[in-house]
């Protein structure tokens, strides 16, 4: 009997590290696509060489992979989202309350979807559908659009290249559509093409020269 109830304990034991990351809820995956379903919870969710998909109305805490896309359904939660080589996508009234990070990889948000802190790539577009971002946009060779009625605290920032492998001599274009609102300064440290609708409010601009448009699009 006693040494049964050794056993059980040992084993018990065992289980404790698995019971503790089942209980956090974390998931990570090599070589393969990580999914968190429809209305779902879960902890950290990463993978390397995998995208990671998370379902409508699911919650999160971080969603992050290595060489795939990030993909974050409707009405979803998270407090990070981050990808190195890979796109990243928040659906319709989608809530990340931190930052949002892409390294070569285009970054897009539907509409009423909303980041709490920075937003920011090195290559790759920056697309906002009547989205929010609190904590101002980031980026060095992709093109920025904030589209109608896109609200963006923070300010824009276009920094230099660094190091002669990431030289791309194309200019970004920086696109702010009509009745949208930008915040802070619009810092541009290379050469860019600044659209701004004549309909929307931005900032103090440093390094550009506005262009004016009418209509939905320059």
């Amino acid at each position: 009997m006693r040494r049964i109830s050794t056993l059980l304990l040992l084993c018990t034991f065992a289980l404790l590290p698995a019971l503790a990351a089942a209980r956090d809820g974390d998931i990570d995956k090599v070589n393969g696509a990580v999914r968190v379903e429809a209305g779902q919870q879960a902890g950290n969710v990463s993978s390397v060489n995998g995208a990671v998909y998370v379902g409508d109305g699911a919650t999160v805490r971080e969603a992050s992979t290595v060489n795939g896309a990030v993909e974050l359904g409707d009405r979803t939660q998270a407090t990070a989202v981050d990808t190195v080589n890979g796109s990243i996508t928040l659906g319709e009234a989608s809530k990340v309350s931190g930052e949002v990070s892409a390294v070569n990889g285009s970054i897009r948000l539907a509409r009423g979807a909303e980041v709490g802190g920075k937003l920011g790539n090195v290559n790759g577009a920056i697309v906002l559908h009547a989205a929010h971002v609190a904590g101002g946009l980031s980026t060095v060779s992709g093109d920025i659009t904030v589209g109608e009625n896109s609200r963006v605290e923070g300010g824009i920032l276009v920094d230099k290249q660094h190091g002669w492998f990431n030289f791309n001599s194309r200019k970004p274009v920086v696109v702010i559509g009509p009745h949208a609102v930008v915040q802070g300064t619009l810092e541009f440290r290379r050469e860019v093409e600044l659209k701004v609708s004549d309909s929307a409010q931005i900032g103090p601009v440093k390094g550009a020269t506005v262009e004016k448009f009418s209509g939905a699009t320059p």
